[in-house]
């Protein structure tokens, strides 16, 4: 009975972010000083442990429950029909524990990481906001909500990414993340729109029964598919929006860890929903599995050529998140669900582990640490699990996600594969690579005095090692019910029986050519012209940054040079000559006002006289008839 009262209540959960926001404002913006910003770090943290327990009690009732939804009518005019709707299921509360979990784990991690900072209190105001963003998007039935949401994370990611804005490479940074997720969220905005206008509402639940009636053109179809790919596109930092999460590493490494882990799982939550819509074009479905396959493997050469810890492993979420892409491109939403819930744990161990490095040596260089594997046992395991957890290293998550993939459920292509192995490999050889020049090997001088972080830290650290190794089951136990499985027939039997042992070949060889390659500190490189040019074109993101200021910021710095230069010259121009030519008209007419009523009369008779002629003369139909000829 309690149970069902905590599930019946579950569209509360998002608020309890809200509340630690907003309580924590007055230490935040320094109404309170004397009790230092401490208070408001642990008022957030227990309305998180709050949101947390109560997601557990209605997620343990809610298997027992049929899906149920709460509706919200928010605007009714004439035809137009708006309504805000909530869904309690299983996938919604599950993606609303995983939340919880995580950030719980995040915010008592932060207290440790960020434990000197003078505005801790408005860090966790932030992080409160972020979780209330993030929880209403995982209970959303509505597109609408789930927009507004949307940009809410928007927000309060700008806002992370320049939480320490004195510095100009974070504010820079902070601004590139906002602008560029903005671009995808203006054709999302678009697509909804033009949704509505086909359908009779706008809840992620009537997507299938709508698509398998619509009625729309091809173009349409296709127009409208692409266009709503553009959100989660930018928000999932996919091609050719994927910088961002590059640029946002500049931000507190906690956020950092929701943002690698959670955030772009969001966009990618909402692009699961999206997918029967994906189904009106094969045009969305190709651009799906282009925009993935481009980014999967071109964030996974990036990221064997960087050097910062952070970014190194940004650009593989990136990569991960090319697959689950691809996935949904495929209509295989159950193995996209799996990707997003197995990366997400594994990547936020990562991510803690590369904190507690940082904190410790000071330092996000790879090549100036090495020797911290003895220091530092906790962060070490850390990694080390994280790293497996995230490969399809068996007996981890990845791998039997992976094996599910190739199982023969799905009529799956074989250069699907071939995606797959390349990114196994290389995510294998770049975190191989990772852990060779952090943990072993000499002491560098930044990691001579490395101890091991306090226990704020090594707590969450431990517990999600813990968690990470247990996820290991959920593929096996995962119910598949939401994607199409199609008949195989004899020729694709051996793709199957020979990918699970490719799968685990693919890891293997990337970690033993990452133990093998030669380490080269940052004062090293390559002799080898051909390596230098590679090592370029892959720790320079393959210039796209370049790129996009010769040909986007170029554009748009060429036009409006252009429009400034049309504006003072030729709009201002036309304005000042009017204006001129009333000033001189006015002086020349000021001298024919001599007060003389006889030279009045003398210019009224002129001017009637000049009318005549004009009439009489046939010079005024030859006006008319000339003016009427331009007019037509």
């Amino acid at each position: 009975m309690m149970a069902d009262l905590f599930l019946a209540s579950a569209w509360f959960i998002p608020f309890y972010g809200l509340i630690g926001a907003i309580l924590s404002l007055p230490w935040s913006v320094g109404l309170i000083r004397r009790t230092g910003p401490r208070p408001a770090a642990y008022i957030n943290l227990l309305m998180t442990l709050l949101a947390f327990l109560h997601t557990s009690i209605a997620f343990s009732a809610v298997w027992s429950q049929p899906t149920e939804q709460l509706v919200w009518h928010w605007l009714s005019v004439a035809d137009l029909n708006l309504s805000l709707t909530i869904e309690l299921s299983p996938v919604s509360l599950g993606a609303l524990e995983l939340i919880g979990g995580i950030n719980l784990l995040v915010q008592v991690y932060a207290l440790g990481y960020m434990e000197k900072d003078w505005s801790l209190a408005r860090f966790y105001g932030l992080m409160g906001f972020f979780e209330a963003a993030l929880s209403g998007i995982a209970l959303s039935d509505s597109l609408l909500l789930s927009y507004g949401l949307l940009e809410m994370l928007t927000l309060c990611s700008y806002l992370l990414v320049g939480f320490w804005y004195a510095q100009p490479l974070v504010v820079t940074a902070a601004r590139d993340a906002f602008l560029t997720k903005r671009v995808g969220d203006i054709l999302l905005l678009m697509g909804i729109v033009a949704l509505s206008s086909y359908g009779e509402g706008l809840d992620f639940s009537d997507l299938a029964s709508w698509a398998a009636a619509s009625p729309l053109p091809p173009l349409a179809a296709a127009l409208l598919g692409l266009s709503l790919i553009a959100g989660p596109t930018g928000k999932c930092a996919q091609f050719p929006l994927n910088l961002w999460l590059d640029e946002a590493m500049e931000g507190p490494n906690p956020a950092g860890i929701m943002r690698n882990s959670i955030v772009v799982s969001a966009g990618a939550y909402v692009l699961i929903k999206l997918q029967p819509v994906f189904t009106l074009s094969p045009v969305s479905s190709d651009a799906l599995i282009l925009l993935g396959s481009v980014t999967a493997i071109g964030t996974s050469l990036m990221a064997i050529a960087q050097i910062d810890i952070k970014r190194t492993l940004s650009h593989s979420t990136s990569a991960y998140l090319g697959l689950v892409f691809i996935a949904v491109g495929l209509g295989q939403v159950d193995i996209a669900f799996l990707l997003l819930f197995v990366h997400a744990i594994g990547k936020a161990l990562m991510f803690m582990s590369s904190g507690s490095i940082i904190l410790t040596t000071n330092s996000q260089t790879i090549t100036e640490m090495g020797g911290l594997w003895s220091k530092m046992p906790a962060t070490t395991i850390a990694f080390v699990v994280g790293a497996a957890g995230t490969l399809a290293i068996l007996p981890l998550g990845m791998f039997f996600t992976m094996q599910r993939w190739f199982s023969g459920a799905w009529e799956i292509p074989i250069w699907l594969l071939g995606i797959v192995l390349f990114v196994n490999a290389l995510s294998a050889i770049n975190l191989t690579r990772v852990f060779r020049l952090v943990f072993l090997g000499a002491e560098q001088p930044k990691t001579r005095r490395a101890p091991e972080v306090p226990w704020a830290m090594a707590f969450p650290m431990v517990t999600l090692t813990l968690v990470t190794l247990l996820a290991s089951f959920a593929p096996l136990k995962w119910t598949l019910w939401l994607s199409l499985t199609a008949p195989l027939d004899n020729s694709s039997l051996f793709l199957y029986r020979s990918a699970v042992p490719l799968l685990i070949a693919s890891g293997a060889v990337g970690c033993l050519i990452g133990f093998k390659i030669e380490l080269r500190r940052a004062w090293s490189r390559p002799t080898q012209k051909y390596l230098r040019v590679l090592q370029d074109l892959f720790a320079y993101d393959f210039y796209i940054e370049r790129v996009y200021e010769m040909t986007v910021v170029g554009a748009v710095s060429l036009s409006s040079r252009f429009m400034a230069w049309f504006d003072r010259y030729i709009v201002d121009g036309a304005v000042n000559l009017v204006g001129l030519v009333a000033i001189f008209s006015g002086n020349t007419l000021k001298y024919n006002v001599s007060g003389q009523s006889q030279f009045y009369l003398l210019t009224i008779l002129i001017g009637v006289a000049l009318l005549f002629w004009l009439v009489f003369s046939g010079q005024w139909s030859f006006v008319v008839d000339y003016w009427l000829s331009i007019v037509n």
